[in-house]
């Protein structure tokens, strides 16, 4: 009798089992597609790198950041109710990870699109890897980086858009005319 009600009672603790599995909602990331895909804070191209993010809502929104910074800016505006999952990818494998499993190097001196220096990575030996050959730098779990003070190194974005101004230049010819028009100044006059 004992083991006919055990039976029972396992039967069931089996079938409720089955049943919340099949009724758990699997969030999977979308591919990055470098030719459409904008930051949804900064509005930058979001390259398909190591340093892409994204936010799959509970509705299957699909929201791509170029920076892990810029994924935070978003939670701290609109709050964590909608967010389905969040993923990260691996500094090393560029593999897409859910961010709760990752690990994360940060130090303001680290290069990443918008300077807020954190990259992730797949597992805590990667990161400390990535942090010893910097000879600088913090280890961080999720829980840690959810308490993370998130700045941007300023005097690192001022240097990019300096760059970004002169690749500019350059790469249309610009500057090569500017110089042909200095050279020419009062020939005609």
């Amino acid at each position: 009798m004992k083991t006919k009600r055990f039976g029972t009672a396992l039967f069931l603790v089996m079938i409720i089992l089955l049943v919340s599995a099949c009724g758990a909602k699997e969030y999977k990331p979308e591919a990055i597609n470098e030719e459409v895909d904008k930051c949804v804070i900064c509005n930058m191209a979001v390259k398909d790198d190591p340093y892409a993010t994204q936010i799959i809502t509970t509705d299957g929104q699909s929201l791509k950041f170029d920076d892990i910074g810029c994924m935070n800016e978003w939670k701290v505006k609109n709050g964590q109710e909608t967010v389905g999952a969040e993923f990260v990818r691996d500094h090393n494998s560029g593999d897409w990870i859910k961010y709760e499993r990752a690990y994360y190097a940060y130090d303001a001196a680290y290069v990443t699109p918008m300077a807020y220096g954190v990259i992730a990575f797949e597992d805590k030996s990667s990161a400390q890897a990535y942090i010893d050959e910097q000879g600088m730098g913090q280890l961080l779990s999720s829980e840690e980086l959810a308490n993370h003070k998130w700045e941007v190194n300023r005097d690192m974005m001022d240097m990019e858009a300096m760059e970004m101004h002169n690749e500019s230049m350059h790469s249309d010819g610009s500057e090569l005319e500017m110089d042909m028009g200095h050279g020419t100044e009062g020939e005609n006059s």
